[in-house]
């Protein structure tokens, strides 16, 4: 790739991140042409599905916010041991949980903040290690808190490290987030300004995957480099009108492990 062509494309990502909803007269999104509304979630994949333990009262949860944010960390380094299913459905719920719904199906109100409460994405795992789970890939139903079993993961670590483009560290964690975009449920009411709305949102999620795992003292990762192609034939996502945009893995970590996390910055002492 030239110079002129990284230039074009650096180019197109800046104005991407611009929002001209004040430059386009005339545009009418299919909300306001009054055309059918998406659903607000992907149905069910499954005949059967598993409810999720909601007795978060149950859970160990650090109470201290201001703590939490200080000791926020991104961690790579996972011991491999097993997470709680409760733990696992706290994590769900706090980054994708359904609080209520607006109107008739209009909207759903969630544990995060989402523009025009579209909350266009759709949660998949691979759990290598929850108690109480077989190993394999998931699919989350926010409406019944509930998951999903999809089909065995055949090599996992392999197929983790493939996913997320040689990231063999991620494979170690108890539970991989892989976050989808459906992209009309936010092009309905947005239309040509979807796109960058929906980037935003996708921080709000990541970071509250964060808070909850640091509440648990959990460690997790936000990748944002993965194989598109990899990742989608995971989940059988279509890779148009649905696709994989975030990887998030949690588990456990030991505090023994730091000077571990610390080689992943190495690069920066070479430039000292």
């Amino acid at each position: 790739m030239d110079q002129t062509e990284i230039a074009r494309r650096i180019a197109l990502g800046r104005n991407f991140t611009k929002c001209a909803m004040d430059g386009d007269d005339g545009f009418v999104s299919d909300q306001q042409q009054r055309l059918p509304q998406p659903p607000l979630v992907k149905a069910a994949m499954r005949e059967r599905a598993l409810r999720l333990p909601h007795d978060f009262d149950n859970l160990a949860l650090a109470g201290d916010y201001a703590r939490l944010v200080g000791a926020r960390r991104t961690r790579r380094v996972y011991t491999g041991e097993a997470i709680s299913l409760l733990q696992l459905s706290f994590l769900l719920w706090a980054s994708q949980g359904v609080e209520s719904v607006r109107g008739k199906s209009y909207a759903t109100l969630r544990t995060v903040p989402s523009g025009g409460a579209r909350h266009a994405f759709e949660t998949y795992l691979v759990v290598n290690s929850v108690e109480g789970l077989a190993p394999g890939a998931y699919h989350y139903l926010p409406m019944t808190h509930a998951l999903e079993f999809l089909n065995p993961v055949d090599n996992r670590e392999e197929t983790v490290s493939e996913m997320l483009m040689g990231q063999s560290w991620a494979a170690k964690a108890s539970v991989v987030f892989i976050f989808s975009f459906v992209p009309y449920r936010a092009e309905w009411r947005y239309g040509i300004y979807a796109h960058r709305v929906v980037m935003i949102d996708l921080g709000h999620v990541g970071q509250a995957l964060y808070m909850a795992a640091e509440a648990m003292e959990l460690g997790t990762c936000g990748i944002g480099a993965f194989s598109q192609a990899a990742c989608d034939r995971a989940f059988s996502l279509d890779g148009q009108e649905e696709y994989a945009v975030y990887a998030q893995p949690v588990g456990r970590y030991a505090d023994a492990d730091a000077p571990k996390e610390l080689e992943f910055y190495a690069f920066l002492k070479e430039r000292e």
